[in-house]
């Protein structure tokens, strides 16, 4: 008996979008449970598979509670594997992370040239597998290619293309690469870099949340309308979580060139 008040209780809930109540797809209710008495509710309507929660905080500059998606991955991996889209995300994250601390330091070194990719005949490669790099003095870094000295054209117009604002001179097999003095204005080139970075983050970020809505679209004729709606709309949580992510690295950034 207690046990079927709790499901009374919870059927004004689940008829809040009336088309909840018959939503297909969804598990039945095990043997034997009150909530058969019910029509359309399911597992007491404690299991259900989607569910829709209100967020404590209010929309900025809306004075509105912003609707809040909380989806069991478990229970949709039919449809979408939502971990997998996370860490596609994350990846995403990381990679600007990643560009960030090798290649937009205030302060020029040796090891921000190592993944510098060098385009050759036989493929791309990194700069640090094909020359020797070092610290000359803290003004210059050398770049020796003595062992693959065909490639010293295109380390040196890799590093030249590079984004790090580097000049590299080349003097048979060594490319020697000056270190520019850490003025305003090329504080202010590397802060510019930073956002174009960021840019590319957010494009690349655009690209795994379409993937992903593509995906739970190609299920339109297979499960109810509030399934999708509600799985596009957990994507779209993800993407702008992430996004969000990305501008507090940026603002991070941006000071930490800036001062």
């Amino acid at each position: 008996m207690a046990l079927a008040l709790r499901c009374l209780r919870a059927l004004p809930s689940l008829l809040h979008r009336s088309s909840f109540a018959m939503t297909r797809g969804l598990p039945l209710a095990p043997r034997g449970c009150p909530a058969l008495l019910l029509e359309g509710c399911r597992q007491c309507g404690q299991q259900m598979l989607l569910s829709r929660q209100l967020a404590t905080k209010k929309a900025k500059g809306k004075g509105q509670s912003q609707a809040k998606v909380n989806i069991s991955a478990a229970l949709v991996e039919d449809i979408i594997n939502l971990e997998e889209t996370s860490e596609d995300m994350q990846a995403v994250i990381q990679a600007l992370k990643e560009d960030f601390s090798r290649n937009l330091g205030v302060r020029t070194s040796p090891g921000a040239l190592d993944h510098i990719t060098v385009v050759t005949k036989d493929g791309k490669f990194p700069l640090n597998q094909l020359g020797q790099i070092s610290q000359k003095s803290p003004q210059l870094m050398i770049v020796n290619m003595t062992n693959f000295p065909e490639s010293t054209a295109a380390a040196a117009k890799a590093i030249r293309e590079s984004g790090m604002n580097l000049n590299p001179e080349v003097d048979g097999t060594m490319i020697r690469v000056p270190v520019p003095k850490v003025t305003r204005e090329h504080r202010e080139s590397l802060a510019k870099l930073a956002k174009q970075s960021t840019n590319k983050s957010k494009e690349a970020l655009r690209k795994v949340r379409s993937k992903s809505i593509t995906q739970v679209k190609k299920f339109k004729n297979k499960v109810s309308e509030d399934t999708i709606w509600l799985l596009e709309k957990q994507i779209q949580q993800m993407a702008d979580e992430a996004a969000t992510e990305m501008d507090k690295l940026l603002a991070a950034k941006t000071k930490e060139l800036l001062g």
